[in-house]
């Protein structure tokens, strides 16, 4: 492989770097955001348990109140009410999930279960940052890595294909 292979795969192999570490940051972001989500979604959740608890209803009683409404405006804030409740809780187990995770994890976590309207939010206002943190270079090593070794293999299929000519077997 020529000097210009080599430097291809280098620079391609630190964009890479680049680009993965700011993976810890970005789920730094994204925590940020769910936590001003769940205190949002905090107060309606309070809000709407104190009403039910002011007419002798739990949660569930007053979605079932709601359910069987014969009208549509109240089944489907019933429907909507029921959709709040479960993004607080889905929020919650992921912002407690994210807590708990080791920095290096925290990316893998946010893959696994993010909430879409976070998510977009979070790509539209990221602000990268400099990776000073044992996360943010261990993945910017996972990228490194893993660049260098697409760019290799790349770069080795396009000299075998270059290579192979077509009537000559």
């Amino acid at each position: 492989m020529g000097q210009i292979g080599r430097g291809v795969i280098l620079a391609v192999g630190l964009a890479g770097g680049t680009l993965f570490s700011q993976a810890p940051e970005f789920a730094q972001q994204y925590r940020q955001r769910i936590g001003g989500a769940i205190d949002e979604l905090r107060i309606i959740v309070d809000d709407f348990t104190k009403q039910a608890a002011d007419h002798h209803l739990d949660r569930q009683q007053a979605l079932d109140v709601y359910a069987r409404s014969p009208d549509d405006f109240l089944r489907d804030r019933g429907l909507s009410m029921r959709s709040t409740l479960e993004r607080y809780e889905r929020l919650v187990t992921q912002q407690s999930d994210l807590g708990r995770a080791a920095p290096v994890a925290k990316p893998f976590i946010l893959m696994r279960n993010a909430d879409d309207g976070i998510l977009a939010s979070t790509w539209q206002d990221f602000v990268p940052g400099v990776p000073v943190s044992f996360a943010g270079f261990a993945w910017a090593a996972i990228g490194f890595v893993g660049g260098w070794i697409v760019a290799a293999l790349l770069g080795v299929g396009a000299k075998r294909a270059v290579q192979w000519r077509p009537g000559y077997w």
